[in-house]
């Protein structure tokens, strides 16, 4: 992996490697929902949409994915809420379609203003697509009720109200703070072509430096428990069970996540199977730990028998309450180890994966580790680290719950949990 700036000051990261003929070019913006104010909720997605939708060189989407369709290229963008990115992955003997279109798209971009009303529809569409799926928006409820009173509890693509209203002036300015080539970073990964540090200079060299936007405000609160429900008529209930943790750069980040693991991380996990295998309570439960700069969020997802969640409930608080007591096995610690080595490796050899390994890296940590250095940071995890970081975080009284199913009331869903009283 090699590392350099361009004359702008946007950082480049070259992670080539063999056996490929696809090229990954991935731009990373550090901006996401959490960075946005009540007047520009949503924008940072919005923003991502209307980069897709004509340039001054390309007037319309129709021709800039006619351009990558052409040569069979993948492409898209994602926002979250502390990040934006890009991607295309094309044959390699295209690269510079690539380069070429994407840097357009991020210094050129027009911003049409009929266009912008039109999208804004089709966000609205789209948030509305996820909140009538329990499954994908059980998720968005529970880190409301988590981080309810900071921007991280705001839904990424905003609600319809705040799309429809925004202002175009508002949501340019917004975009012209954030977008500065200094909040960049540029990861090309896969079979990279020998002309490729001439042809990033020549296109997203060009990009004007900015000055340093303003950042978020950090998240301080104290954690607290928060339950929030949505009714609907169903026969399932899809239940979100979120505990704080730390931030990115914390040294028991690799230890939360064996736990997460450990406990419901695979078919072979404690809560696959004393939930689903051995009582029959759920299709799916899953457990899993993902991290901001300064907080992170270690979850619990199910989708249960509505008219058993009492046991179900039961069984979960169990598991919980053994791993704190007792700990885990120096096997599950070591086959948790070798799932995560495994799973890297497989996920490594695809060139978008790569990028974003790197990229993330560069982005929030400010170094960029290899695969095995990143690695080795669990292989050094102890099975007492897995138990210290389980008291730490699986703490009933700062558990927030989510849930969208058949329950009414606050208080009726509170009484079949049995927490939260």
């Amino acid at each position: 992996m090699q590392k350099q700036k361009l004359s702008n000051g946007l950082r480049v990261l070259l992670a080539p490697f063999s056996g490929t003929q696809a090229t990954t070019v991935l731009v990373l913006t550090n901006v996401g929902s959490r960075y946005e104010t009540k007047e520009v909720w949503g924008a940072s997605h919005l923003i991502e949409h209307l980069m897709f939708k004509g340039t001054k060189k390309r007037p319309n989407s129709l021709i800039l994915s006619r351009e990558l369709d052409r040569y069979g290229a993948e492409y898209n963008a994602y926002t979250g809420k502390d990040l934006t990115g890009y991607y295309v992955k094309i044959a390699s003997n295209h690269f510079d379609v690539a380069v070429d279109l994407l840097s357009d798209m991020l210094m050129h971009s027009k911003f049409d203003a009929k266009e912008m009303t039109r999208e804004k529809k089709v966000i609205v569409e789209e948030i509305k697509m996820y909140e009538e799926n329990p499954i994908m928006h059980v998720e968005d409820l529970l880190e409301t009720a988590m981080f309810r009173g900071s921007t991280l509890g705001w839904e990424i693509a905003g609600t319809a109200k705040s799309v429809t209203e925004m202002k175009r002036a508002d949501v340019l300015a917004y975009r012209d703070a954030h977008y500065a080539p200094s909040e960049m970073v540029l990861v090309v990964a896969g079979n990279i072509p020998r002309n490729c540090k001439a042809l990033l200079q020549k296109t997203f060299g060009k990009m004007k430096p900015r000055p340093k936007p303003e950042g978020f405000q950090t998240y301080d609160l104290k954690p607290r428990g928060a339950c929030i429900r949505q009714f609907k008529p169903l026969k399932q209930i899809q239940l979100a069970l979120g505990f704080p943790t730390v931030g990115r750069k914390h040294k028991d980040i690799p230890a939360i996540k064996l736990l997460a693991h450990i406990l419901g991380g695979a078919m072979s996990s404690r809560l696959f199977i004393e939930v689903r295998e051995r009582r029959g309570l759920c299709y799916m439960v899953r457990a899993k730990a993902d991290a901001y700069q300064d907080v992170g969020v270690f979850e619990i997802r199910a989708g249960l028998d509505a008219t058993r969640l009492t046991l179900a409930a039961q069984t979960i608080w169990k598991e919980l309450e053994k791993v704190k007591r007792h700990g885990v096995t120096e096997k599950e610690v070591v086959h948790a180890k070798d799932h995560i080595a495994g799973a890297m490796k497989l996920q490594l050899e695809d060139s978008s994966s790569r990028a974003e390994f790197f990229g993330r890296q560069e982005l929030f940590l400010e170094q960029v580790e290899s695969e095995a250095m990143w690695l080795n940071r669990y292989a050094s995890v102890k099975q007492a680290d897995v138990q210290r970081v389980a008291n730490d975080v699986l703490n009933l009284q700062v558990m927030s719950v989510a849930a969208i199913g058949p329950y009414r009331t606050d208080t009726a869903l509170r009484k079949a949990l049995g927490v939260l009283g």
